[in-house]
């Protein structure tokens, strides 16, 4: 008999994630159809989490070669079931919460929530494209620009982002997902600083004169 390749590795984290935030946004939407829309609260949710997923998946058709350098590695079917789990169950618990609160939203929230949201996503998107034309130029470690300001800067706009979502559901339960995003990151951050030094010469002064994460601070 002859072998056959086993479709689980045909599965990319990549496709995983897309997956999941499409998940994300029909659970989003089945909560509209559900539990209703009672307040502005809800509908800034929708607006604002639901034009990131989206933004996540359209941004694949601007930058089409970034499947080929960002989470391209193979994660199979359990890989797909985690993102399924924690990207497009979890992180919907903000909006959950947003609209099971039958509170009106105040005008501070809104006026620190969106701001967050929107500062959030372009200081992750502008990091991204940046590295992602310098590997595209096949050019070291990237060090200069918005890059200057965090060795992971793009992690630190995706915090701010999620914050945003967990400020505006009013809950603090919401705040669990920021939290588990946090720990991911670190998690990640960790185990880069253990290569990066390895593979670039110049990571040890990057490290010794860059904040790891909240520009100025940490």
């Amino acid at each position: 008999m002859d072998n056959t390749t086993n479709p689980q590795l045909t599965i990319t984290a990549l496709t995983a994630i897309n997956i999941a935030k499409a998940t994300t946004i029909i659970l989003l939407i089945g909560f509209a159809f559900i539990l209703g829309i009672h307040d502005w609260r809800q509908v800034i949710y929708l607006c604002l989490h639901i034009s990131y997923c989206l933004w996540w998946l359209i941004e694949q058709w601007f930058y089409p070669q970034r499947s080929k350098v960002i989470f391209n590695q193979t994660v199979g079917v359990i890989g797909l079931i985690l993102s399924l789990i924690i990207i497009g169950f979890l992180y919907t618990l903000p909006g959950y919460l947003a609209f099971i609160n039958p509170n009106p939203i105040s005008f501070i929230t809104v006026a620190i929530a969106i701001p967050l949201f929107y500062f959030g996503s372009l200081i992750n998107a502008v990091a991204d494209v940046q590295k992602l034309t310098a590997k595209q130029y096949g050019e070291g470690l990237v060090t200069d620009n918005i890059w200057r300001f965090s060795r992971n800067i793009n992690y630190f706009g995706d915090l701010l982002r999620y914050l945003s979502f967990s400020i505006v559901s009013g809950s603090p339960w919401g705040y669990l997902v920021p939290g588990l995003v946090f720990v991911i990151y670190l998690q990640r951050i960790l185990k880069k600083e253990q290569t990066m030094s390895e593979k670039y010469p110049n990571y040890q002064d990057y490290q010794n004169n860059t904040p790891r994460l909240i520009p100025f601070i940490w």
